[in-house]
């Protein structure tokens, strides 16, 4: 359900769908199966096409675009989740309307522990405020605490082909670590909820890491689908306004530490999920445990440290993690880092990790010890977040042809 800087951003626009993006564009026509391809384009933050009817139909050049996402509350939140999303969620808010979800019903599609799933989604809204999220700029929230969120997702099921849904790589991925007839209905079915969170609240950008690009095409499709079906005239005449019922959502993806890789394999993403806590970095980890962790981490044999070599996916990664917390540009780095051994640079990283982790650490603790605090952010932070789902909501009803309730 996966999150950039506000001016450093790539618009990713779905190539098989830029002839149709026009000014005024409506996407009622019939969409076209699932093309999984991507074209880059620089957004600014200013200057920008939405490609959405209900955004070029507002006159107000003073309304501010609409960003969600969110984080699974399993596991600790590392510095994959930290530095692919939740950093650049903070640069967001002051340019965007914002909305960061924690997504607990995500959480439950594989085996979790229950005891666990209460406290995990509290550390997760107190990490987000520490990591620097105002809640006087954005909306924090819990999934569950917005029932519209899993209503959505059962209508949206209705018209989204099974076809589709075969072809998400990370159920194909994490079906076959389950095992094929252990995996649940709700691991197959969970990009239609992640479609629901992003398209409940008429979307205009989701930023995601590069491993989610193919949830948000999946959630343009189904938007596309739905406004054909169920929007335009077919909707006007059960009383509806006409157009289109959804914004066709675009995903917003960093130019740097969109995808951070594992300490023990350059090639691997940093998960939650990997069985050694020695691939990940937690938000919440020591200063002595981080400074084991990268002295302890994959390398290689070669000389000196460079970005773009093939062959030295850890020496990417690495770099690419110091380039972000040290708040260096890729170009001081390289002349920085050149010449240096792993024995050099692997205490340089570590100190620039720690430094960068420890005001966000002592926030943390401050946040947790207050609970009613914490309590009220998420009261309110629903509350908002179901005010707007719920306009949605009689939308799809009245276009679906249910019968209203008087």
């Amino acid at each position: 359900m996966g999150h950039a800087t506000t001016l450093s951003h790539f618009l990713i626009l779905s190539s098989s769908r830029l002839s149709r993006l026009g000014s005024r564009t409506r996407f009622l026509t019939k969409p076209t199966p699932l093309s999984g391809s991507f074209s880059p384009f620089p957004v600014t933050g200013q200057g920008f096409r939405c490609c959405c009817s209900a955004a070029t139909e507002d006159p107000s050049p003073s309304v501010k675009k609409r960003v969600v996402s969110g984080v699974q509350p399993t596991g600790s939140i590392h510095l994959g989740n930290y530095l692919g999303a939740i950093k650049n969620w903070v640069a967001l808010q002051d340019t965007y309307e914002t909305l960061f979800i924690i997504v607990d019903c995500h959480a439950i599609t594989l085996r979790y522990d229950t005891h666990k799933l209460g406290k995990a989604t509290t550390d997760t809204a107190a990490l987000y405020l520490a990591c620097g999220i105002d809640v006087s700029k954005a909306s924090v929230f819990v999934q569950s605490h917005v029932p519209a969120h899993t209503q959505l997702m059962w209508l949206l099921s209705a018209s989204t082909p099974i076809g589709w849904l075969q072809k998400m790589t990370q159920f194909k991925e994490k079906s076959r670590k389950e095992g094929a007839e252990d995996a649940s209905v709700a691991l197959f079915t969970y990009p239609d909820l992640m479609t629901a969170d992003i398209l409940l609240y008429q979307s205009d950008f989701v930023p995601v890491g590069e491993d989610q690009k193919q949830h948000i095409e999946l959630a343009r499709e189904i938007a596309q689908r739905v406004n054909h079906l169920y929007g335009g005239r077919k909707w006007k005449k059960l009383g509806g306004r006409g157009g289109s019922l959804f914004k066709i959502p675009e995903p917003l993806i960093p130019q740097a530490g969109a995808r951070v890789m594992s300490l023990t394999d350059g090639l691997s993403k940093m998960s939650k999920s990997a069985p050694s806590d020695q691939s990940r970095i937690n938000l919440l980890d020591s200063k002595d445990l981080i400074v084991d962790k990268i002295k302890r981490c994959k390398t290689d044999s070669f000389a000196g440290l460079e970005f773009d070599n093939a062959e030295r996916p850890e020496c990417k990664n690495l770099l690419s993690v110091y380039q972000i917390v040290s708040g260096k540009t890729k170009e001081e780095v390289t002349e920085e880092c050149k010449d240096m051994s792993w024995g050099t640079f692997k205490p340089l990283l570590a100190d620039a990790l720690i430094e960068h982790l420890s005001p966000i650490q002592a926030r943390y603790q401050e946040i947790i010890a207050e609970p009613a605090y914490l309590d009220k952010v998420l009261s309110e932070g629903a509350d908002r977040a179901a005010e707007l789902g719920d306009v949605t909501m009689r939308n799809m009803h009245q276009a679906m042809g249910f019968y209203q309730r008087r």
